[in-house]
């Protein structure tokens, strides 16, 4: 995108020095030199930055689960990094939809509801999840868009649906740190619970999917609790998770 409008500078730039006249023929090429040479030097930057990011990822990947990135797929890669640091809330969303259908779940689209982002089903079960699924770059606040349309499917669901949102907070900070940052705001805890609402952070579905990969974990166990929660934030803790080692995660 930046190359492109790279060259839409060069090919103004020759423009002007072609058809216009006096002070103008001169002044309109080295305006459009000036701001090549900083989209050029701006997209240097974001290379960078990714570098960075990507070389921060594999690091933290590689600390956490004890082995060589050389045995981790790209799908796995890739799914980790829209999980923890997405880069869209599109992505996210495939990144939640991809780990709850390795995870054993139904997954699809909310076809009959436009104000959530997917629907899922608790194998042999009547009860499902209506999933909304929201990013945020410190800890999620109440003023969150996504929050009025999880009300209006509060509103709208079926008598055995529930209301989950899943929270990607933090997206900048590395995986190390993300145990002990604050995910939520006193505000937004209060509106959770009025409302009788759930919250499970996309690290904490990151660290139950290492642990169900890990076959030590009741993965649908979890999410029957997790229907029976009364609204607020979730943690993995309360449903009786204990600590697993590492392990190799591996997409089906």
């Amino acid at each position: 995108m930046l190359s492109l409008f790279q060259l839409l500078l060069a090919v103004f730039a020759i423009y002007g020095a072609l058809n216009y006249s006096d002070e103008t023929k001169l002044l309109v090429p080295l305006v459009c030199l000036f701001f090549m040479l900083l989209v050029s030097r701006l997209d240097k930057a974001m290379a960078e930055k990714k570098t960075e990011r990507d070389a921060l990822l594999k690091l933290e990947i590689d600390r956490t689960m004890h082995k060589e990135l050389a045995g981790l797929k790209d799908q796995d890669f890739f799914t980790i990094e829209s999980l923890l640091w997405p880069k869209s809330e599109l992505l996210l969303i495939d990144a939640v939809h991809c780990v709850l259908k390795d995870l054993g779940f139904k997954i699809s689209p909310a076809i009959n509801y436009h104000s959530i982002d997917r629907i899922v089903k608790i194998p042999n079960s009547q009860t499902a999840f209506g999933l909304e699924i929201l990013m945020s770059e410190g800890e999620a606040e109440n003023n969150h868009p996504k929050l009025r349309r999880a009300l209006e499917f509060e509103r709208e669901k079926k008598e055995q649906e529930k209301t989950l949102i899943i929270a990607s907070t933090h997206i900048h900070l590395a995986l190390s740190e993300r145990g002990h940052a604050k995910d939520v705001s006193e505000e937004l805890v209060h509106f959770l619970t009025r409302h009788h609402v759930s919250l499970m952070t996309a690290y904490s579905l990151y660290e139950l999917w290492q642990k169900a990969k890990g076959g030590g974990n009741d993965v649908i166990g979890v999410f029957e609790r997790l229907y029976s929660h009364p609204g607020g934030i979730f943690h993995l803790k309360e449903a009786g998770d204990s600590h697993h080692p590492p392990l190799e995660l591996s997409l089906q």
